[in-house]
């Protein structure tokens, strides 16, 4: 009989002990940060930061010229709403790792004083120059521009405030799809940021006017695979939802030339997104696009 007893109690504290580790197993753990090392500027939310570290730029925090990151941002986001090519943005305000920007740090969207604007089509560009494409299905070079404009020195007003040059509101806009173009959603500035254009898998997406390629990739939510052009100091354009890229950031096109092929990345249904931006704030591409 003390010999069962016994067992009984050497099996009482084996189930006991088990039962501990598996208390111990299944509890919440936090899960390890992850940081996306890759290339490119990706979506990478801002991540929040000690509420006790100064962060850079905290200085400018409130002036003109200056955004203080928001929770969610990316720096893809703040170069679009800025009117801006991401890899500026970066260098403007010595990021290394555009992946990584804190919520409340204060990022330089204007040029520096005395820096000369970047003129789409400006400079050569040679492969070695083209930064990778995050998130693409293909991407094919396409050919250069043939005419090339000569970079203008211009400095920024005291202010800080970029000024618009006289014919930069004259661009020749054209429609970013062949054919007949049907609209499946007009412009509207609280819901939709542009115009949402229908038809097939595979169908061409043009570039709306002369630019240079300052993203190609998936790296904004919402947008599926995406491609903005920079036209001038003034003007962006941007084609989303595609199911390929055919250039790649840096890249010079002129109008007319296929960039991409229409799909339904990131939508309900195969579209073009499309937008225009003037100095970063959405504009309604009907009221540029000639009359069909």
């Amino acid at each position: 009989m003390l010999e069962l007893r016994g067992q009984g109690w050497k099996w009482a504290g084996l189930v006991l002990a088990a039962a501990l580790l598996v208390g111990c197993a299944s509890g919440s753990r936090a899960p390890a940060p992850v940081e996306d090392r890759g290339a490119g500027a990706r979506s990478q939310p801002a991540v929040v930061a000690d509420p006790t570290k100064i962060l850079p730029g905290a200085e400018n925090a409130g002036k003109p010229g200056y955004y203080t990151v928001r929770q969610g941002d990316t720096l893809i986001r703040i170069s679009l709403d800025s009117g801006q090519n991401w890899r500026d943005i970066a260098r403007w305000n010595n990021i290394d790792n555009p992946n990584v920007i804190e919520v409340g740090q204060v990022l330089r969207v204007i040029p520096p004083v005395g820096s000369v604007p970047e003129v789409a089509g400006a400079r050569p560009v040679t492969p070695s120059a083209s930064a990778p494409v995050a998130g693409t299905p293909t991407a094919a070079a396409s050919a250069p521009r043939g005419t090339a404009l000569a970079p203008v020195a211009v400095a920024p007003p005291a202010n800080n405030v970029p000024a618009v040059s006289a014919g930069e509101d004259d661009l020749p806009w054209g429609w970013p799809t062949s054919g007949a173009a049907i609209v499946l959603a007009g412009f509207d500035e609280q819901r939709n940021k542009g115009l949402d254009l229908a038809g097939k898998p595979g169908d061409p997406v043009l570039a709306s006017a002369d630019g240079r390629v300052v993203y190609a990739g998936a790296g904004l939510r919402g947008y599926g695979n995406l491609i903005i052009l920079k036209h001038n100091n003034t003007f962006l354009s941007a084609y989303a939802h595609n199911q390929a890229l055919l250039v790649k950031e840096d890249q010079t096109v002129r109008k007319g030339q296929k960039i991409a092929e229409m799909g339904s990345s990131d939508a309900d249904r195969v579209k073009l997104h499309f937008e225009i931006r003037r100095q970063g704030k959405p504009v309604d591409p009907a009221k540029y696009l000639p009359s069909r």
